[in-house]
């Protein structure tokens, strides 16, 4: 098998291990912040063999990654007691899509910070998504599914800039997709940290483990938590532009399928249409924009393409200044947690 096809096989499959996260939180009955408490502590044993066999390949992590790695999980934390309370009030399948939001913070945080315009795709799809955002919050719905629909989308868009922070910061300490389970390791212990000191907690009897409420996080911990992240962090510095737009849908269509299946959640038509929208917004948003390509004659003639750029590099539509991994580079990867 082709590096490539592991790339894909890896991404598609974390895609899709990842996509039963909040299902598993549902079905395991807990509060918000137990259910992410134990996710993280229980994978952490598991990510500690992984980054000591990796650790021994690749030499121990450098203290500066480490410190990004342990600020990456401070954020995962936040997210994670933000996002398991936004499935409390709306369910899993539609805090799941909210999650997707994360690609255009980060676009727009660039934009602010960085002074990176977002692409045409991208500044068309806002609104668009923006509306999807509205349908699924119950505004003009009586009869939007979940106990709290507009808490929950409250929280499930607050979700988004942490999650995208997290993001960044992981891929600063992943070195360029040669470690996956050093980061997510000290990113798990200091996300346990956090939501330990942190957490709403309702009494020392909450804490102790029972069945099968706990066999439902560890499945959590050892699924999206370890076997998803790994797949993940591993995928997405070698994946094409056109698998992160597969990934979009593969996650929140996967999560809306099996919380239907599985918990028998049943979102309005209403905000099955907001899901529909957000997910065609996202997708959309997200994909490069067409380059003009140099004229065959030009190709033909084997001379320099723009800006003295070869002719390869020209026909494949790659910007002056820019090899065709940097143009990559700028594409938004996302993941949901």
């Amino acid at each position: 098998m082709t590096a490539h096809r592991r790339a894909v096989l890896a991404a598609v499959t974390g895609a899709a291990v990842i996509a039963t996260s909040a299902t598993l939180v549902r079905l395991s009955g807990e509060p918000a912040a137990i259910s992410a408490l134990f996710r993280c502590a229980y994978a952490l044993p598991f990510l500690a063999v992984l980054a000591w066999r990796e650790g021994r390949r690749l030499g121990p992590m450098a203290a500066r990654r480490r410190a990004l790695a342990w600020l990456a999980g401070l954020v995962f934390g936040l997210d994670l007691l933000l996002w398991h309370r936004s499935i409390d009030y709306v369910g899993a399948g539609l805090a799941t899509v909210l999650g997707n939001l994360q690609v255009f913070v980060v676009a727009f945080a660039a934009w602010a910070l960085l002074r990176e315009r977002p692409s045409i795709r991208l500044l068309v799809a806002a609104p668009v998504v923006f509306a999807g955002v509205v349908l699924i919050s119950g505004l003009f719905d009586a009869a939007a599914y979940g106990s709290d629909p507009r808490l929950g989308v409250i929280l499930g868009v607050a979700t988004a800039p942490v999650y995208a922070a997290f993001m960044l910061i992981l891929r600063g300490c992943s070195e360029e997709g040669r470690r996956s389970a050093g980061p997510l390791a000290h990113a798990a212990a200091s996300a346990t940290v956090l939501i330990a000191l942190a957490g709403p907690w309702p009494g020392a009897a909450a804490l102790t483990p029972h069945w099968p409420s706990h066999g439902w996080l560890l499945l959590l911990a050892l699924g999206p938590q370890v076997l998803g992240w790994v797949l993940i962090t591993y995928a997405l510095p070698r994946q094409p532009a056109a698998l992160t737009a597969l990934l979009l849908l593969i996650q929140p269509a996967g999560t809306l399928a099996l919380s239907a299946l599985v918990l028998g959640e049943r979102p309005s038509a209403v905000q099955l249409a907001g899901c529909t929208v957000i997910a065609l917004g996202v997708l959309y948003g997200s994909r490069p924009e067409r380059l003009p390509r140099t004229p065959p004659s030009r190709a033909l003639a084997g001379g320099a393409g723009p800006a003295g750029l070869p002719d390869s590099q020209a026909r494949l539509g790659t910007p002056a200044g820019l090899t065709a991994a940097e143009q990559e580079a700028q594409v938004p990867k996302t993941s949901t947690v």
